[in-house]
Parts: structure tokens; C-alpha cells; sequence
């Protein structure tokens, strides 16, 4: 698999793990059947795709990306879904999670 594949791969994972997330939220606890069944399975194929991934994509690069990339999302659904507003201080470590990503992926030099 080429880096290419493994990054759209990577982003599929992150859609899946930040869709995880939200079904664990509106699974109150997992005391709802629906949302407790789509958070199992979304979370299974989430990492099954990171497994993927990491074929390619060295384990702490591929992580780093898809913890930090699911961060932002999930804040993203959290705004949206759920009328969580974040503060300036969210805000700002969001912004530095993103500065973190971007480092890890861009100057990083690690090898397979």
C-alpha cells in the first residue's frame, strides 16, 4: 500500500472513531441498544482500518495523527450535535493539537 492509500485509510479511521464517539455519547451509558450497537461496531472497523494504516504508516505517526485528528472531531460533533461550546482555552489547545499533527506528519523523520 502506497502512503497515499494509507493516509485516505487513516482519515476513514478517523471519520469512524470520531463517529464512535459520538454514538457513546448518545448511548447514555451504553443503556441504549442502538447507539451502544454502532459505537462497537464503528470502534471494531476504526481499528481494523488503523491496523491497516499502520502497515505503512510507522505506529506513533499513524496514532498521533488519528488521536489528534479525532480530538478536533469529535470537538467539531460536540459543538454541533451537542451544544458544547468550547471556551478560549479549548480552542487554544485545539489549535495546538493541530500544530502537533501537523509536525508529526509534515517534519517528522521516522522510518518503518
Amino acid at each position: 500500500m502506497n502512503n497515499i492509500t494509507a493516509y485516505i485509510i487513516l482519515f476513514v479511521a478517523v471519520i469512524l472513531g470520531t463517529a464512535a464517539n459520538g454514538f457513546a455519547k448518545s448511548s447514555q451509558g451504553f443503556t441504549l441498544l442502538f447507539p451502544s450497537l454502532f459505537t462497537g461496531i464503528s470502534i471494531v472497523a476504526c481499528m481494523y482500518a488503523l491496523s491497516l494504516v499502520m502497515k505503512t504508516i510507522p505506529v506513533g505517526v499513524t496514532y498521533a495523527s488519528f488521536a489528534g485528528l479525532c480530538i478536533i472531531a469529535t470537538s467539531f460533533v460536540g459543538f454541533v450535535k451537542f451544544n458544547q461550546i468550547p471556551n478560549i482555552y479549548v480552542i487554544l489547545g485545539i489549535g495546538l493539537i493541530v500544530a502537533g499533527v501537523l509536525m508529526v506528519n509534515l517534519l517528522g523523520k521516522t522510518h518503518n
